[in-house]
C-alpha cells in the first residue's frame, strides 16, 4: 500500500536518458490484464496490508480530526488536537513578522514550483505523472498556491484589524493613560490582531495538505539522495540541474514555510500521508488491470514473490519520515519560545 511512497523518489525516465536502457522500467513479463495476475496469494497479502492501513487511517481521522468538534459539559467547545483556526493558515509564528512576508514567500515558492512542474511535463511528457515523485511535486505546488490565497486573505484581515485597533488604542489612551504607558498600545494590537475562529473547509484542506507533504517530500528526497544518487555515482552519471532542483527545492520551500508558519502538527494526521500513498497504489493497480504497460517502480510489480515484503517495507518507511518532520517542527517551537519569548506565538 505505501509502496508507492518509496517510488516517489525514483527518477523519471527522461531525467536519466543516458541510462535509459538500464534504468527505464520495462513492461512486466506477466500480463497484468489477465485475472490470474490478480487472483493469487501475493495480491491477497498486499490487499490485506492496504486494508489494515485504511482501517487505521479511518480510525485516526474520525477519532481526532478537528471537524468532529466535541462540546464540554459547560457548553463550551473543547480544545481538540485536530482543531484548525482561521488565522493559523496565514499567521507567522512570530508577532514581529508581518503576514505579508509569509505571503511573499508562498507566492515565490508557488511560481517557482509551478514553472518547474510545467517544464517537467513538457520535457518528459504526460507519462511522467505515472511517478510518485511528480504526484508529490504537484501536491506541494498546490499547497503553495492555496497558501498564497489564504495568506492574501489573511493580510487583508490583518490590516483591517490593525486599522480598527489603532482607533481603539487612541480611545483607551484618553481613558487610561497609565495603562498605555506601562504596556504600550502595541500590546493591545497584539492581543486583538488574531482571531480564534475555527477554520473553514479550505483551512482544513490546507492543514491536511501541509502534513501530507511533510511525509511525502521527506520520503521522496531522502530516498533520492541517499539511495538513488549513490547508485548513479557508481555508473558515473552526472545529475542535471532540473533533477537536482526537483529533489531539493521542494524540501527547501516546505521547510521554509514550516519555519515561518504557525500551523500545528498533530501526529494523527500521518493518516493522510498513508492515504496519499494508498491512492497512488490504487491508481497504479487500476491502470495495470486495464492496460498492460510498464510499472513505474519494479517493486510495485505484484508478479514478484517479494511483492508483499516490498509493500510492507515501504509502508514502514512512512513512520520515520513523518516522525523526522514532526521532531523538526517541535524543535522549531521550542527554540523560538526560548529565543523570542515576547514575540513567539505558540500553536493552540
Amino acid at each position: 500500500m505505501a509502496s508507492s511512497s518509496s517510488s516517489s523518489l525514483l527518477p523519471s525516465p527522461s531525467s536519466y536518458a543516458e541510462l535509459k536502457d538500464a534504468w527505464h522500467p520495462s513492461t512486466t513479463i506477466a500480463n497484468t490484464t489477465e485475472p490470474s495476475y490478480w487472483f493469487n496469494w501475493r495480491v491477497m497479502i498486499c490487499c490485506i496490508w492496504m486494508a489494515i492501513a485504511m482501517v487505521i487511517t479511518a480510525f485516526l481521522i474520525f477519532k481526532y480530526e478537528g471537524f468532529h468538534r466535541k462540546v464540554s459539559g459547560d457548553g463550551g467547545e473543547k480544545e481538540w488536537s485536530g482543531n484548525v483556526y482561521e488565522d493559523e493558515t496565514w499567521r507567522p509564528c512570530l508577532r514581529n513578522i508581518h503576514p505579508a512576508w509569509l505571503l511573499a514567500f508562498r507566492v515565490v515558492a508557488f511560481f517557482v514550483l509551478l514553472i518547474m512542474l510545467i517544464v517537467i511535463g513538457v520535457v518528459d511528457g504526460p507519462t511522467i505523472f505515472f511517478y510518485y515523485t511528480q504526484w508529490t511535486f504537484a501536491l506541494i505546488t498546490l499547497y503553495f498556491g492555496l497558501g498564497s490565497l489564504l495568506s492574501l486573505h489573511g493580510c487583508y484581515q490583518y490590516n483591517k484589524r490593525v486599522s480598527g485597533d489603532r482607533v481603539d488604542s487612541i480611545e483607551a489612551m484618553s481613558v487610561d493613560s497609565e495603562r498605555v504607558i506601562s504596556k504600550g498600545s502595541d500590546h493591545t494590537l497584539q492581543q486583538s490582531q488574531y482571531s480564534s475562529n475555527p477554520a473553514g473547509f479550505w483551512g482544513y484542506v490546507f492543514q491536511i495538505i501541509f502534513q501530507m507533504n511533510a511525509g511525502a517530500v521527506l520520503l521522496t528526497d531522502c530516498v533520492f539522495w541517499f539511495i538513488i544518487v549513490p547508485f548513479l555515482e557508481i555508473h558515473d552519471y552526472s545529475l542535471n540541474v532540473l533533477v537536482i532542483s526537483m529533489h531539493s527545492l521542494n524540501a527547501i520551500f516546505l521547510l521554509g514555510d514550516a519555519a515561518l508558519n504557525s500551523l500545528s502538527f498533530p501526529c494523527f494526521r500521518i493518516a493522510y500521508f498513508f492515504l496519499w500513498t494508498i491512492a497512488y497504489v490504487l491508481f497504479q493497480w487500476t491502470l495495470h488491470s486495464l492496460v498492460h504497460i510498464w510499472w513505474p517502480y519494479p517493486f510495485l510489480d505484484l508478479a514478484s514473490h517479494y511483492a508483499p515484503l516490498w509493500y510492507f517495507s515501504v509502508a514502514v518507511m512512512h513512520l520515520p519520515c513523518y516522525g523526522a518532520f514532526t521532531l523538526l517542527v517541535k524543535l522549531k517551537h521550542r527554540l523560538l519560545q526560548r529565543w523570542f519569548p515576547e514575540s513567539y506565538q505558540s500553536p493552540r
